[in-house]
């Protein structure tokens, strides 16, 4: 799959779960832990703020604290819709992806970047359909990409805290849930506990 287009499916997905979620659930828990509805929500809203300048070639330093704290105010479901907006019309520039972007670890390849994110969208979006109460089922083909990529970088995020341990699934598990289970989730999770 063209990833530009991958983005905008998985930022997609996301943002109908986004556009789901009622007035009372948004201090729900989520499998997060520590995270509620909002914080998750908050979360991937920094994270589409912060790929517009540094698609665009900004430095860390000139972003700054600019997306910290609060960034959903009192009507986060267009906070978040517009952030998705900007975010995908800065990855879908032509040449966006052959750019190099500058992250907390260093220098790297924008697509690879790209990927993060993607990788971001997709599991989040699992995370808000599951504490929602909602349809967990993930883009086939999107589950399919995420998993394709993460075995090379999964030491790297369960290294840096960024996951918790595997969750052990059985055999026969789907790929929808050893995806999720590789990020550290029991695809079983509800918000009262496992399922």
């Amino acid at each position: 799959m063209e990833l530009a287009a991958a983005y905008r499916r998985a930022v997609a997905g996301f943002g109908d779960q986004v556009a789901r979620i009622r007035p009372d659930q948004w201090s729900a828990p989520t499998p997060c832990r520590d995270w509620t509805v909002r914080d998750l929500v908050n979360h991937l809203v920094y994270e589409d703020r912060w790929s517009v300048p540094l698609v665009n070639g900004a430095s860390l330093g000139s972003v700054g604290d600019r997306f910290e704290g609060d960034l959903l105010g009192a009507d986060p479901v267009t906070a978040a819709r517009d952030a998705a907006a900007e975010s995908i019309a800065a990855v879908s520039a032509p040449g966006a992806l052959s750019r190099t972007v500058e992250l907390s670890f260093g220098m790297t390849p924008a697509d690879e970047y790209v990927r993060q994110l993607l990788a971001d969208h997709v599991v989040h979006g699992w995370d808000l359909a599951a504490a929602l109460g909602a349809d967990r089922a993930l883009d086939a083909d999107l589950v399919r990409e995420v998993a394709d990529w993460f075995p090379a970088n999964e030491a790297g995020y369960r290294d840096s805290g960024a996951i918790a341990a595997a969750v052990d699934v059985p055999a026969t598990a789907g790929p929808q849930d050893r995806l999720i289970a590789a990020f550290g989730r029991n695809p079983g999770w509800g918000p009262t506990g496992v399922a």
